[in-house]
């Protein structure tokens, strides 16, 4: 009688009588091997009072009616022992210790220490349940990751590489109490390092920041170093925007809403290293200006600009405040829009306590005055601009400042009334205007000096500023 190769099946010979005999102790077989579970390893000798069908592998050294069947799969039935040498590649199950053996050809092995690649596991879950948003999750209390040794094969080295798909995109550790975020460290929304913390996994601040461009380091959330410039940069304000954006953007998830806030961004948190910045406002109506009371960190220009084909289209309309104050040294441009005013006291142009202001290509609507330069301030007019509506006046310079307005064509529309003076200068200040062309006309004084003030116009008329009566002179005030 033969038997299977694997297995160790008997066969069913030919002619063979009492075949059912050799059936049944095939069957026998199978029901031992077939889905294979013992209760343990760890037993030399038989147990004592075994139930019918319990299986086990007998451990080495066995005795008794085991004796000389080490590492075999041993089975109670029919009142009796049977045995079954294992073959390379056996799995079985060891319920006592819940775990998987295999035979490796010469001993049972941890099945899993056999495996050396499991490829393309859609979810992989330790101690927990993977799920789609999960799919690799673990619970546990520690975790370690040792390098390979050199003697093991290594290089004695460990690296963890992680890669995001482009800029826009995060990476990062996410640190939680009880699933509620708390600090995240990584490359979010850019590519630059951030680390940010959180009371309540909603609201973030961002306490450190490295550019990636030159290591630069930044305490975005509490002042401290400044982002250091390695490039021009644009912030954008948009009337569909949010100060609570990066103002990086021209949309409106990524503009700021009001000029203000972009002002104290680049004057209160950047080095601009001999870069700089443009303040692009968009198209729409802005009710609030912008107050500069500090100088800028590092050379460059701080450029405030609308829209250059269409002034008018970008309007600063402000009540009960200037529509840009400068002072204490702060220098500011400000190109391409419509200034208006409303209050006694407010500007549309005010450098203050040595501020300085450029500006060109600007339409002053109504305003109390439409520029004054006081305490040393200065505002220098760059190219053309037009004039839309008066006010008290025009141009008011005193306590030692300075207005430079000088080889520019200024466009008036609608005759507007100035009620002090379009020119006004006093105190020993000066107003710089040689060279204009005024086209079109205003009503009101063409200019009032007192108090040592100096206006001049490299020998031009006393009727050359516009208005409809003659200017004032008084102590000691020049107009050459």
């Amino acid at each position: 009688m033969t038997d299977t190769v694997n297995l160790g099946l008997p066969c069913i010979e030919g002619s063979q009588a009492q075949k059912h005999v050799t059936h049944n102790d095939a069957l026998r077989i199978l029901d031992t091997l077939v889905q294979l579970a013992v209760l343990d390893r760890d037993l030399t000798a038989p147990p004592g009072a075994p139930a019918e069908g319990e299986r086990f592998i007998v451990k080495a050294g066995a005795t008794g009616a085991w004796a000389g069947h080490d590492n075999a799969i041993a089975a109670w039935q029919d009142g009796a022992w049977i045995f079954s040498a294992p073959k390379t590649g056996w799995i079985a199950f060891v319920a006592d210790e819940g775990t998987l053996l295999v035979w490796n050809g010469s001993a049972w092995g941890d099945f899993f220490a056999t495996v050396t690649s499991i490829q393309n596991l859609a979810r992989l879950g330790l101690g927990t349940t993977a799920d789609a948003a999960n799919p690799l999750s673990a619970k546990l209390n520690n975790a370690l990751f040792a390098a390979r040794s050199v003697a093991e094969g290594g290089d004695g080295h460990l690296h963890y590489t992680l890669s995001k798909e482009g800029a826009a995109k995060s990476l990062s550790f996410l640190f939680q109490d009880n699933y509620s975020g708390r600090a995240e460290i990584g490359l979010t929304g850019d590519d630059d390092l951030h680390v940010k913390v959180s009371p309540d996994g909603s609201t973030w601040y961002e306490g450190i920041r490295i550019d990636r461009n030159t290591g630069k380091l930044s305490f975005p959330a509490s002042g401290g170093p400044r982002e250091v410039l390695s490039a021009n940069r644009t912030y954008y304000v948009r009337t569909d925007g949010s100060d609570a954006n990066t103002g990086l953007a021209n949309t409106a998830g990524g503009a700021f809403l009001t000029i203000q806030k972009a002002i104290d961004v680049v004057f209160g948190t950047l080095d601009l290293y001999g870069f700089n910045v443009t303040i692009q406002v968009g198209d729409g109506t802005y009710t609030a200006g912008a107050s500069i009371a500090t100088p800028q960190v590092g050379k460059g220009t701080v450029t405030v600009q609308g829209n250059a084909a269409s002034p008018g289209n970008v309007i600063v309309n402000t009540i009960g405040a200037d529509a840009f104050y400068v002072a204490r040294g702060a220098a500011l441009t400000v190109n391409d829009m419509e200034l208006r005013v409303t209050g006694a006291g407010y500007y549309a142009l005010d450098a203050d306590q040595g501020g300085f202001i450029n500006f060109q290509n600007i339409r002053f609507g109504a305003a109390n005055w439409h520029m004054v330069a006081r305490d040393g301030g200065h505002i220098v007019a760059t190219g053309d601009y037009a004039i839309t509506g008066g006010g008290a006046g025009h141009q008011n310079s005193q306590s030692g400042a300075t207005i430079r307005d000088i080889g520019h064509t200024i466009t008036i529309t609608g005759t507007p009334n100035f009620s002090t003076a379009f020119a006004s200068v006093q105190l020993g200040a000066a107003l710089l205007a040689a060279a204009n062309t005024y086209s079109g006309s205003a009503t009101g004084s063409r200019y009032k000096l007192a108090s040592n003030g100096v206006i001049y116009t490299n020998g031009a008329s006393a009727t050359y500023f516009p208005g409809d009566a003659a200017g004032t002179t008084a102590t000691g005030g020049q107009y050459t």
